[in-house]
């Protein structure tokens, strides 16, 4: 499976050149890095949610074919057991795909996915990863990888490491994983694909993001760790569906990454402005999960998705008046990546099962099978930094100053809904349906005409320049 796609009518030709060509992007990246011959670039995936294995799996496909040159690993918690109705599933996807079932037969791996499908034997996760299947993502199967369980020794020599872990978790294993580099003397690059924030309010108000949280935890310096984010479903890049994706970060080594990952269905742009598009992946879940709810309280009805969707664009346009210089920059990416969320994401896959009553909130927000939902840890980050005084805007009918908050209800309801549990899932409805309501236009408008530009909230003075 490594090289690039065959083309149309020239498989063979195609096939060559790809492989040629991808040899020539890990040579000029391997230069850059300073690797010696007989030295593979070594790239560690750290979490093994659909995101993180399908990236993993791209760059497999893309250069593990040059054993001597690239080595590609991943790594996920060992002892997930996989049950035996997601095992019985699992069989099904195999049996229906006859390169999938060959190359199991090939590898004398297929006769314990039918034990596992008898309920003779327990399949786990990392074994399954192991053959090509992410616990989070079975009906789609990816290219075996390399799967190490030992964090240690997945990561102490990495010169990339992937962080495909919930933002929830990052500060904790990235922690872990700064106790192993103690004594490097080069530290590896970082490219985080997490979507999620934190809250910090001390000494001032402002947003935490899982690049700040592993620079923190590791010492690694914030010019070697970038975020890649865009509007695209996992599943859909790892078939081969066209996307994109822009990678942002210092100019040292963003442009020279965006090189390296691209491939001819995944083209992948390159942004200096990090932590601002860190933040705004995290935002779009938080509205997200409203989406789900609009659509399964109202038996999926057009006109109230709308109205939904004018409403919480108008709340996201607000918000990023506050956390932005130039916030026109970010509106065609967060508005891509938006929609996406609510065509097929998994934040808004929930926010739907909430309101149907198919899932509940003492369930938690790690639910099987999807992973973590990002959105529910965003919702109450951004409702807590938005309700300080200290950042308070004036109210355009009250005529008075209140906390930012006022002018998002949509983000009060989910609040009240997720965080404080005082409020049912339908009274997301009301946010959206009161007749005392202005119209988001004016919001938007009210963005625009006053200066509501915090930039402490990003943790930086008036007029720096983000990188």
């Amino acid at each position: 499976m490594g090289g690039a796609a065959e083309g149309p009518g020239h498989p063979a030709n195609g096939h060559v050149n790809g492989a040629a060509v991808a040899e020539e992007k890990l040579d000029e990246l391997r230069r850059q890095l300073g690797k010696a011959d007989g030295d593979p670039l070594r790239i560690a995936g750290v979490g093994a949610g659909a995101w993180g294995s399908v990236f993993c799996a791209l760059l497999q496909d893309a250069y593990g074919h040059l054993r001597d040159k690239a080595q590609v690993r991943i790594w996920r918690r060992p002892g997930r057991a996989v049950d035996r109705t997601t095992a019985g599933h699992l069989f099904d996807v195999i049996n229906a795909r006859e390169d999938v079932l060959r190359r199991l037969i090939r590898r004398c791996a297929y006769l314990k996915y039918v034990e596992a499908r008898l309920g003779d034997r327990t399949l786990y996760a990392d074994e399954i990863l192991r053959d090509g299947f992410c616990l989070n993502m079975v009906d789609t199967p990816l290219c075996p990888l390399k799967v190490v369980t030992n964090l240690q020794e997945a990561v102490w020599d990495a010169d990339i490491v992937v962080n495909g872990l919930p933002s929830t978790d990052t500060r904790e294993v990235f922690g872990e994983i700064g106790r192993y580099w103690k004594e490097r003397i080069n530290p590896p690059i970082i490219i985080s694909l997490a979507k999620g924030i934190e809250a910090s309010l001390d000494p001032l108000p402002r947003i935490i993001t899982p690049t700040q949280m592993i620079s923190n935890a590791t010492g690694v310096p914030l010019e070697n760790i970038l975020y890649l984010g865009g509007p695209n479903i996992a599943s859909e890049i790892y078939n081969k569906e066209y996307a994109n994706a822009r990678i942002c970060g210092a100019d040292k080594w963003r442009k020279p990454l965006a090189k390296f990952l691209r491939q001819p269905h995944f083209i992948v742009w390159d942004n200096s402005d990090l932590i601002t598009h860190e933040v705004m992946g995290g935002l779009k879940n938080v509205y997200a999960i409203g989406a789900g709810m609009v659509a399964a309280l109202t038996n999926e009805s057009a006109t109230s998705k709308s109205v939904y969707f004018a409403l919480c664009t108008s709340e996201m346009i607000y918000i990023t008046h506050l956390l932005e210089e130039e916030p026109e920059k970010l509106a065609g990416p967060l508005l891509a990546d938006t929609y996406v969320t609510l065509l097929k994401g998994r934040n808004a896959w929930y926010g739907h099962k909430l309101a149907k009553g198919e899932l509940t909130l003492e369930m938690g927000d790690s639910i099987k099978g999807k992973g973590t939902i990002q959105g529910v840890s965003a919702v109450d980050a951004f409702y807590e930094l938005l309700s300080q005084d200290s950042l308070s805007v004036m109210h355009p009918e009250a005529n008075r100053s209140v906390a930012p908050v006022e002018m998002c209800p949509i983000l009060k309801a989910l609040h009240r809904i997720l965080i404080k549990r005082d409020r049912p899932a339908d009274s997301i409805l009301q946010a959206i349906r009161d007749e005392t309501m202005y119209d988001p236009r004016e919001r938007i408008e009210m963005a625009q005409g006053h200066s509501l530009y915090r930039p402490s909230l990003l943790g930086q003075p008036k007029g720096d320049v983000k990188a």
